[in-house]
């Protein structure tokens, strides 16, 4: 009979003590998920808000819808800048634009930018920032991409267009609160040799970079601090 009630007392205990050991596992568990979503917020809340700069001066020549140039594809989450020249020195922001506009015509290929830079510093917009371009190869789907005309085969762009890179550059930057890891060469891409100024020259990609962030520093849309910069 003590046996008996000695063995049910034993099954009683496994059983309690198996029911604890699960609870204490999921409880673990519960606090592992817990912990990482945390984290997760953290790392969010604690990601640095790049200062918005006024918009540069654009004009908006949108080419023509067309599956070569402006396929009207839907431009996903953005989370970079990718920076090319034109390989076709001397030409104009309007001859570049225009040579992907004749391109729905043409069907000899895929090519356009969001944005091309001229040699005077003025800045043509092809596609909205809402569709993708063809540019940047298989990260057409969620960068932004900006072609710079130049005046011989190095590739170093005129003093006005490199002024309007950094302008726009740091206004995308602001936007879309990229950091400086976030912009990025054609060559990066593909390990083309896009803009061929900035792959020969190492160190001039790394001070554009500095002064686009330079002149996010200098030229805060709100001041430091204020209310609007806050929203």
């Amino acid at each position: 009979m003590f046996k008996g009630v000695k063995g049910q007392f034993n099954g009683m205990l496994w059983k309690v003590l198996i029911t604890i050991s699960i609870g204490t596992i999921l409880m673990i568990l519960i606090c592992i998920v817990l912990g990482l979503f945390i984290k997760k917020d953290q790392v969010v809340i604690n990601r640095k808000k790049i200062d918005p700069v006024e918009e540069p001066e654009i004009t908006e020549k949108f080419l023509t819808p067309n599956k070569y140039s402006r396929p009207q594809l839907e431009l996903g989450k953005i989370k970079g800048i990718v920076v090319h020249y034109t390989a076709n020195p001397g030409s104009t922001a309007e001859g570049n634009r225009n040579y992907f506009e004749s391109l729905k015509d043409k069907k000899a290929t895929y090519a356009s930018s969001h944005f091309v830079i001229g040699l005077d510093g003025e800045i043509i917009q092809c596609v909205p920032l809402t569709e993708i371009a063809y540019c940047s190869n298989h990260r057409n789907e969620d960068t932004i991409s900006i072609e710079c005309c130049h005046p011989d085969k190095s590739g170093k762009f005129e003093d006005a267009t490199y002024e309007s890179l950094v302008e726009l550059v740091a206004w995308l930057c602001g936007e879309y609160n990229l950091d400086k890891n976030r912009i990025i060469r054609h060559y990066d891409v593909t390990g083309k040799i896009c803009p061929k100024y900035f792959v020969d020259h190492e160190d001039k990609w790394e001070e554009f970079k500095k002064d686009v962030f330079t002149y996010i520093d200098e030229h805060p849309l709100y001041g430091k601090g204020s209310d609007e910069e806050k929203e």
